[in-house]
């Protein structure tokens, strides 16, 4: 079992590069606290609210996938993973998690880097939560701050679609090369099969037919040649 998470996202940093994924390792807050800090709603309201008022607040879709400590893979849909530089030049990585899919629900903390801050957070608990919130929240103390959202389906979803996708190829090639098969009742073997003299048809099962030596009785029109 690792302490870390690891969240892969475009770099927001770098104009959106679309063509390499960044990772981030986190420390879990399970390592410090017996349970993951519940963060209240009335948190993201303010965030949300500096996001309208100011331009060093922003947002940006680009998480592509969350792995957690025990290398389970997360539907990315309900993290958001915050990244700070205060007027001190000091960087803060947070990683959240919604309860709920809805607006107003709880989340939880779930994990944070550098290893600086997870220090401080195993020396003051509670309190370094509170500091860094209320940090958070106030603009003036605020050199840049990005909510990095979602974007899209997670890696590993689209693995499972490109699996899925291969799996149901293969099938219709197959499909595809059974249908170009010959047909044995009409191309395997053809002048090998009677046919009836009466109705012309092809006889190929013989199974609980008349077959003698030198009569068979056709199964279609019930024919018997003398």
């Amino acid at each position: 079992m690792s302490s870390f998470f690891n969240v892969k996202l475009y770099t927001p940093w770098d104009s959106l590069n679309s063509k390499t994924l960044t990772e981030v390792k986190l420390f879990s807050l399970q390592n410090i606290f017996k349970s993951f800090p519940v963060i209240e709603p009335e948190f993201f309201d303010d965030l949300l609210s500096n996001l309208y008022k100011f331009k060093h607040y922003s947002w940006t879709e680009c998480i592509k996938r969350v792995v957690g400590p025990n290398n389970e893979d997360y539907d990315t849909s309900s993290f958001d993973f915050i990244w700070v530089y205060d007027d001190q030049n000091r960087m803060y990585q947070f990683l959240f998690q919604k309860i709920e899919e809805n607006k107003d629900s709880q989340a939880i903390l779930a994990a944070l880097a550098p290893p600086e801050l997870s220090q401080l957070f195993k020396k003051f608990k509670d309190e370094a939560i509170l500091r860094t919130l209320t940090l958070l929240s106030n603009p003036k103390k605020i050199k840049l701050l990005m909510v990095l959202a979602p974007k899209g389906k997670s890696v590993a979803e689209e693995q499972q679609l490109l699996q899925i996708g291969k799996k149901d190829l293969e099938k219709l090639k197959f499909n595809a090369m059974l249908n170009q098969m010959p047909n044995i009742k009409g191309q395997w073997f053809p002048e090998y099969s009677p046919r009836c003299s009466n109705c012309n048809r092809i006889i190929t099962e013989i199974k609980g037919l008349n077959v003698g030596l030198l009569k068979i009785k056709c199964p279609y029109c019930g024919y018997q040649a003398m």
